[in-house]
């Protein structure tokens, strides 16, 4: 069945507070999308955010983020006054991670103090329920905030190296501290699974996102150093990236830790089968981010500062998914398999029988080395998921400023038109693509609304400016809902 959706970060959603969290915002989107007869809402990693503020570069795989918590919903239960709140800010176009950091975690903290959340028996089931991974992050970000929140390769030997007695030593120390990181992972997860509930009474399912690997400094790679390529002084010997491409001339260097594949082998792939169950129980379709990376990972010297060094490892290929499928059942999933595809990551693909993304950019854009009639609309498989553009991309109309006339021109060869318009050449590329065989159409939401690269979500390879933009109050008008609705019903995506 033919279906359609937006991409929107929870981050920027209108929320009165600084950022978008589990708030009224959150349902009042759910119903603008419901009125607008969209089927899907994709959402970017949920996951705890540290240093450059990226939900791919979480301090864990199960964490979510406690800034996403409602405020209002402490009011509620009295953790915390109406005075306590901070000055509503619902127009504001750029999220201030800052002043966040600085001002929301010690309102959380206040609410924490306020709770008597111990003695709470819902609490208490939630931390048994999830102490699989909730012990050790909880503890583990304790320890952070002892060391002044430095990266856990810093920390006293005895500690990096997991030695029992000092780990018992700290559990000891920092109960309190640990209980405070167990309350608000509480909220974050209750929030969240009501918001959810609620989108899918209202006919809207979650795309939710993970990112293939995880942080370096997380309490996943602390908790189970052998899972990675680490050394014997629990130091990585590799990091994950990408290679030079068009649009980086010294490709990506990510930084992540890269999976020892054999270790996970040898356990049954057991840490993956509990993190993709995670994310079944939190969203109804997973994308998986870097689908590619599990047929073959880049691997770049761990020190290096470019990815320019880096080559080609064999990945674990389908047999990660066949076994995970055998143990949670047929997965809905989205595999982002951009970039340059080997006839190997192809048949891993098919393999899986997952669809594949298509993006509409990347059909008239040089810099793209995938080859641009993967992208062409014309030849789009019913399997597959089609964006204008994704979180990493520019917008439309900040992508009409920066491609080559010939470019542009060849677009509007393709869209049959000689309008020069940038956003009437917008609304014919959404209308393009949602009339395509693709089953899923993914809007961002940027692109409805006609935005610059102002508006850009992410620009890949950069710090200190990304994650950042947010959704006016009043910029879901009546008039959008119509515009989404309509192409919703022409191209029979309802």
């Amino acid at each position: 069945m033919r279906k359609s959706g937006v991409l929107l970060s929870i981050s920027s959603l209108p929320s009165k507070y600084g950022i978008g969290c589990f708030d009224e915002a959150a349902y009042k989107f759910v119903d603008d999308l419901a009125e607008a007869k969209q089927t899907y809402w994709q959402i970017l990693p949920l996951g705890i955010t540290g240093y450059g503020d990226s939900p791919y570069q979480s301090f864990s795989t199960f964490a979510g983020n406690p800034y996403f918590i409602s405020l209002d919903e402490f009011v509620k239960r009295g953790y915390l006054d109406e005075e306590d709140l901070p000055e509503a800010d619902v127009n504001s176009d750029k999220v201030n991670y800052e002043y966040l950091y600085e001002n929301r975690y010690p309102l959380l903290r206040k609410a924490y103090e306020n709770s008597n959340i111990v003695e709470d028996a819902n609490f208490q089931a939630y931390c048994e329920e999830n102490k699989w991974w909730l012990d050790d992050y909880a503890l583990f970000m304790a320890i952070k905030a002892s060391y002044d929140n430095q990266g856990w390769e810093v920390w006293p030997r005895e500690l990096r190296l997991r030695d029992e007695e000092a780990l018992n030593a700290k559990r000891a120390e920092l109960a309190s501290e640990i209980n405070y990181h167990k309350f608000l992972q509480y909220f974050v997860w209750t929030e969240w699974y009501a918001l959810r509930a609620y989108a899918n009474s209202k006919g809207v399912k979650i795309i939710g996102d993970i990112p293939i690997y995880v942080a370096f400094d997380s309490s996943d790679v602390w908790g189970q150093p052998e899972l990675f390529q680490l050394d014997e002084d629990v130091k990585p010997t590799a990091v994950a990236g990408v290679p030079p491409d068009g649009f980086s001339a010294t490709g990506q260097l990510w930084g992540n830790p890269l999976y020892d594949w054999k270790k996970h082998k040898e356990t049954g792939y057991a840490w993956w089968i509990q993190r993709i169950a995670y994310c079944k129980k939190a969203y109804d379709v997973v994308r998986i981010d870097h689908f590619r990376g599990f047929d073959e990972y880049f691997s770049i010297p761990y020190g290096d500062e470019t990815a320019v060094n880096g080559h080609w490892e064999k990945g674990p290929g389908y047999d990660l998914f066949k076994t995970v499928e055998e143990s949670l059942g047929k997965l809905d999933v989205i595999a982002e398999d951009l970039g340059y595809l080997t006839d190997t990551v192809k048949e891993m693909v098919a393999q899986c029988g997952y669809p594949g993304m298509k993006v509409f950019e990347f059909a008239f854009d040089s810099r793209d080395s995938s080859g641009a009639s993967n992208y062409l609309p014309h030849n789009y498989t019913e399997n597959s998921v089609v964006y204008t553009g994704t979180h990493d991309n520019e917008t439309m109309m900040g992508w009409f400023k920066n491609i080559h006339p010939e470019e542009r021109q060849m677009l509007k060869d393709y869209l049959h038109t000689d309008c020069d318009d940038d956003a009437t050449l917008v609304d014919m590329s959404i209308d393009c693509i949602m009339a395509s065989k693709s089953d899923k159409c993914i809007i961002p939401m940027q692109d409805y609304l006609k935005l610059d690269n102002s508006a850009r979500m992410n620009q890949p390879n950069t710090l200190g400016i990304n994650w950042m933009w947010r959704l006016n109050a009043n910029d879901f008008t009546d008039a959008l809902k119509n515009r989404m609705r309509d192409i919703t019903e022409k191209t029979n995506r309802i």
